[in-house]
């Protein structure tokens, strides 16, 4: 994406997306502060990326903690230079649950995490990017932001957040130079969706969602929703009746109930 070494910093690092993205930058020849909770994950990449000659620095951290976020980019400017893209990709994702009460606990770490750590992560590089007139914010939203889904009310909650947060910073910011994009994958095959065992429509593996990700970035979008089918079919859900929803998503509810009892299901990235 650039020809000279420029910098990045990339929150959910340890899998999912958030690996790809930063793996795929490093080998594009970008400097990449690599972000997330588990330090082991990351060194696992780092190495990786340096044995294909990409240069990166690891920071451990739980970006849904203020100053947490805000020391992370504090190093990745110090130790590899300035950022200039900075991709808040970190995100939990667990069903909410109304049977025999409702999971708050879970509630409150998905918007701490999804909302609240893409506003941390962003925030403390607006200001060095406003001055210098120049930078790249961006956020890994979901469709799941579009349309409330049973089952996902807090999920498709905190994306919703984003998405319209992201629209009012990237209007908010028009003519600084900085740059603002909001992405919205569907279904991407990572640690946060191999246990569901309800059809997935149009589902992606993480290299091919990533690849994606990078070039709608370099177009410089404003908005990158994909695959298109799947953006199509959550715009339509919103014509449909509650009751027809309820139907449809019987058996993913179910899976839901299941999976809070087999596992706490949580990531560092989509």
């Amino acid at each position: 994406m650039k020809d000279s070494p420029s910098v990045a910093l990339v929150t959910g690092a340890s899998s999912g997306i958030g690996w790809e993205l930063a793996r795929q930058l490093a080998l594009q020849g970008w400097k990449v502060a690599l972000v997330a909770r588990r330090k082991e994950r990351l060194e696992e990449l780092a190495q990786k990326i340096a044995a294909a000659g990409g240069q990166t620095l690891v920071v451990p951290a739980d970006v849904g903690q203020r100053e947490q976020a805000e020391r992370a980019y504090r190093m990745a400017r110090e130790e590899l230079g300035m950022p200039e893209l900075i991709i808040a990709n970190a995100g939990v994702g667990r069903p909410t649950l109304v049977e025999p009460a409702v999971n708050l606990d879970d509630v409150e770490e998905m918007i701490r995490t999804n909302l609240l750590g893409v506003i941390y992560t962003l925030s403390v590089a607006i200001p060095d990017m406003v001055a210098r007139r120049r930078g790249h914010l961006v956020a890994i939203s979901s469709l799941a932001g579009y349309r409330g889904l049973p089952g996902e009310s807090a999920y498709c909650a905190s994306k919703a957040a984003v998405n319209v947060y992201l629209d009012g910073l990237r209007i908010h910011l028009r003519g600084t130079g900085v740059r603002v994009t909001t992405v919205c994958p569907g279904f991407i095959k990572t640690p946060m969706t191999e246990n569901n065992t309800f059809y997935m429509p149009g589902l992606l593996d993480a290299s091919e969602a990533a690849r994606r990700i990078l070039r709608a970035i370099e177009r410089g979008k404003k908005v990158y929703n994909f695959p298109w089918h799947v953006h199509l079919m959550v715009k339509l859900s919103r014509w449909v009746p509650d009751r027809l929803m309820q139907r449809f998503l019987s058996k993913y509810n179910e899976d839901a109930r299941l999976s809070a009892t087999r596992t706490n299901l949580s990531n560092d990235a989509k």
